[in-house]
């Protein structure tokens, strides 16, 4: 394999990534969190830190437009439901196994 051919295969497989949890927005953020220790917003934090790695203007509310496929506004007004204390309660716990993101943890 080339490093050119890795890295489309890796860019698709993102972009299947961000195909599949645009399309499950009956999966919120917290569930994920609490599962895999990562999120919609911590793709969108990783793909702005590569976007400003690679000299190009961005802020975060592009870039969770880019992951989310609207703006985060609408993806909470349509999508977002209010966490259990018990969601809340098991994010907590799994802080420690949270993705860590370089300058936003």
């Amino acid at each position: 394999m080339t490093k050119q051919q890795q890295i489309e295969i890796e860019a698709a497989a993102f972009r299947g990534l961000v195909k599949h949890l645009q399309e499950r927005t009956d999966v919120q953020n917290i569930d994920i969190m609490n599962v895999a220790g990562f999120c919609r917003n911590c793709l969108s934090k990783w793909y702005l830190a590569e976007a400003k790695n690679q000299g190009l203007e961005m802020d975060y509310a592009a870039a969770q437009q880019e992951i989310y496929g609207m703006s985060i506004n609408e993806w909470k007004e349509k999508h977002q439901t209010k966490a259990s204390d018990e969601q809340i309660k098991t994010f907590e716990q799994t802080k420690p196994m949270h993705a860590k993101i370089s300058g936003h943890n």
